[in-house]
């Protein structure tokens, strides 16, 4: 931990997690432990087919299980309105909705991917819904689908865009520099689809009022906003009728940024069964509804001359995604922003595959798109005869590569020098193979670490209390990131109330419209939020006092004021002035509210914004058996000022640790003959456990970014990217094998993996 300079106020400071006591003793509710008068549990039936129709549909023997309320299928479920699809490439982007896909689930008999639901049992307990749905029959009338990865490539293209950049990036002529070089490298790197583990499982609790007017979803949802506005649409309500609810969730890292079909499957279970509804995914039903990672292929060819100095950097490959939501992750991403080449070349295409539609998975892109960067960087590097760190440096930008904006924070070169230094870096051996310790082979591995900084448009609420007390509100969330905290820091230093008189509340559509919670956004668009807010309410407030003659700062201006101990006081004489309690119990008021909102400016466009980092590993790799352990991880990042370094120390670990599953165990196991994952189990599905993680060492620079709400960056989605390529870089300083196809198993590692073809990436 970087202990830094102690600040006044909150921010900065390391307050444990409002919400921590709630969550560590079970007193926090999750959606699928509400306790709801008359609720009725409902249960999903999947096809077993990945493309085609049914033909017919036997529910009989579901309808006469015992406790069976409703059986709905196609043939009787209520008529839904198609809604926008978020997040896809091909979507109206301004159109407000969560749908993951445009599959109208259960108003159509197509079928689209193995695991599509196609019939919701309703039970009065959660096993006999569970057991119909094991007797309902379904015949149908299979057609061809697209399921092979390899099979589709020739048939891949470039998207319209790559979340609205264009999908071909060119600059120089990077064949011919790349022909003339002396040193270069050019592989393929893949990586497996991944699937979304959250520990809390998808769940929705749906409840109609009497008159079917109104709707009240308890959902574990990072985007509230974004599911009212797609359950008033798909079931032809006004937005204030719908009411979305999402104070507790149990771990999102964005596959809970869509709503999957079970949300308006269980809101139109509810008003069949004309009784409030409850429909929990088990985790075989989130691996087949809903999306992960997609898989990619991912050719790097770079060539650099005898200083290190890249001349020709080229990025191109293939991922897939379905017709149905279009989905391209940005995998050219980092390679359009780290480093400085006089030639490149970046081109992302997809295919069209029928696999539930793919999403948003913790750096969705970036994470990918660093393993291969970070990895034919290390290649390269051991070509040259260079340290990989220096490598690095030497090929640093003064100004965006693409772009030619300059950055607006950019300390990477710090990070590396402070990271070598505490990793000590300097006992790496550059020979791979060199270092033992007994029966193990020891190395050594580093890779940046790259995400951008995004702000999106964004409301709150203030309210100050005639007790001193304070609260903010937005329809934002909290998933175990600290967000609650951090902005509760935001709004004492913002208003000048102690931390322990504040409170921050979200999770609930009635509050100000607030985005999504992904792409690390969160911290500073609410944040810029809540300060606006704040900024209107000390307005407010001053105006009370500026004109009351029993005030002594009648007749001030607001410059000549400051917020502070939980009132006003004058700039020029300390004494002089009053509570906010005091104000408000003075003029009989119980509390007095403000609004403000907030969104990116200018500098958006003028700036080139991103945080970024320095990973270094160590592994340890059993000579005999091949086995692979992550001894030692050590993360130094580049994210702005750190708001609070308790709650961010956590959320860099998370990502770190997650990028271990990915670079070592994770994996979802695609049969290509039906369409159907095989592994969809936490017992068959590898996520890293206790064993499989070290001790993770953090550092951060907290250097604020001047052009950032509060100097700061989101932090949710770095942690992630490059740990994949340190572990594999660390891998081969550790045995001389290099393994370009995740996730790296003994199995690569003893045998032999044949390097993939890379003239259908030219």
């Amino acid at each position: 931990m970087n202990a830094g300079i102690v600040k006044p106020g909150a921010i900065g400071q390391p307050f444990s997690r409002v919400d921590g006591r709630l969550k560590t003793t079970g007193a926090a509710t999750f959606t699928a432990e509400y306790r709801i008068p008359n609720v009725a549990y409902a249960a999903l039936v999947f096809s077993h087919i990945a493309r085609g129709r049914i033909t017919a549909i036997d529910t009989r023997q579901a309808e006469n299980a015992p406790g069976v309320l409703t059986v709905i299928t196609h043939e009787n479920a209520p008529q839904m309105q198609q809604t926008p699809v978020f997040g896809s490439a091909s979507d109206d982007s301004a159109a407000p909705g969560a749908a993951s896909s445009s599959i109208p689930y259960l108003n159509t008999d197509a079928v689209y991917f193995y695991g599509q639901p196609v019939a919701v049992i309703v039970g009065t307990t959660l096993e006999q819904a569970e057991h119909a749905a094991t007797l309902v029959s379904v015949s149908y009338q299979e057609e061809a689908a697209k399921l092979s990865f390899q099979a589709e490539k020739a048939n891949a293209f470039e998207p319209a865009n790559v979340l609205g950049e264009n999908p071909e990036y060119r600059q120089g002529d990077v064949e011919k520099a790349y022909a003339e070089a002396c040193y270069k490298v050019d592989h393929v790197y893949t990586t497996p689809p991944f699937n979304h583990n959250a520990i809390e499982l998808h769940a929705t609790l749906a409840i109609w009022s009497e008159d079917e007017r109104s709707l009240t979803v308890y959902d574990s949802t990072q985007y509230v906003i974004g599911i009212q506005k797609m359950l008033a649409k798909k079931f032809s309500l006004d937005e204030a009728q719908v009411r979305v609810i999402a104070p507790f969730v149990g771990g999102g890292f964005g596959g809970k940024g869509n709503a999957w079909a079970h949300v308006p499957l269980a809101v139109a279970a509810a008003k069949v069964a004309k009784r409030p509804v409850k429909l929990v995914l088990s985790r075989a039903g989130v691996h087949y509804t809903v999306g992960g990672r997609t898989p990619s292929e991912q050719r790097v060819a770079l060539a650099a001359n005898a200083k290190g100095e890249l001349t020709a950097l080229i990025h191109t490959g293939i991922t897939q995604t379905t017709a149905q939501n279009d989905f391209p992750e940005q995998f050219t991403f980092p390679a359009r922003h780290l480093y400085k080449a006089e030639n490149m070349w970046l081109l992302q295409k997809i295919m069209y595959l029928d696999v539930v539609p793919n999403t948003f998975m913790r750096a969705p892109g970036e994470s990918i798109g660093t393993f291969a960067l970070e990895s034919a960087l290390d290649e390269l590097a051991h070509q040259l005869g260079m340290d990989p760190v220096e490598l690095r440096a030497r090929n640093e930008p003064d100004v965006d590569p693409t772009t030619g904006a300059p950055f607006s924070m950019r300390n990477v070169a710090h990070a590396y020098r402070v990271g070598a230094e505490k990793f000590g870096w300097v006992q790496r051996h550059p020979t791979p193979g060199t270092t033992r310790a007994g029966r193990f082979l020891v190395g050594y591995g580093v890779a940046t670490a790259y995400y951008p900084a995004y702000q999106f448009p964004a409301a709150a609420k203030v309210q100050v209390y005639a007790d001193g007390t304070a609260v903010a509100q937005s329809a934002m969330h909290e998933m175990g990131m600290g967000s609650a905290t951090v902005q509760a820091q935001n709004l004492a230093d913002a208003l000048g109330v102690p931390f322990d008189k504040v409170r921050f509340e979200y999770g609930d559509s009635r509050f100000p419209e607030a985005p999504v919670a992904g792409g690390s956004n969160s911290t500073i668009s609410v944040g810029a939020a809540v300060q606006a807010a704040c900024d209107r309410m000390k307005q407010t407030l001053h105006g009370l006092v500026a004109e009351d003659d029993a005030s002594p700062l009648i007749d001030t201006r607001l410059n000549e004021v400051e917020f502070r101990d939980g009132g006003i006081y004058s700039r020029k004489d300390p004494t002089r002035g009053e509570t906010f309690a005091a104000i408000l119990s003075r003029l009989g008021m119980d509390n007095i509210e403000a609004e403000g909102a907030a969104a990116p400016g200018a500098d958006a466009t003028t700036y080139s914004m991103g945080s970024y980092g320095a990973q270094f590993c160590e592994v340890r790799v059993d000579a005999d058996t091949g086995e692979v352990r992550v001894t030692r991880f050590l993360g130094v990042f580049d994210c702005g000022r750190i708001l609070n370094p308790q709650t961010a120390i956590s959320q860099w670990r998370g990502g770190i640790t997650m990028g271990i599953g990915m670079a070592l165990t994770e994996a979802a196991l695609f049969d290509e003959r039906k369409g159907r994952i095989v592994n969809p189990s936490l017992a068959e599905y590898h996520i890293p456990v206790n064993l499989d993680v070290p001790a993770i060492e953090i550092h951060f620079l907290d250097i604020p970014d001047p052009q950032t709400p509060m100097g700061a960056h989101g932090i949710g989605e770095i942690g992630i990217t490059g740990v994949a390529a340190a572990v594999a870089n660390a891998v081969f300083n550790a045995t001389g094998k290099r393994i370009r196809d995740l996730p790296i198993t003994l199995d690569k590692l003893l045998g032999s993996v044949p390097d993939m073809d890379v003239s259908d990436y030219m």
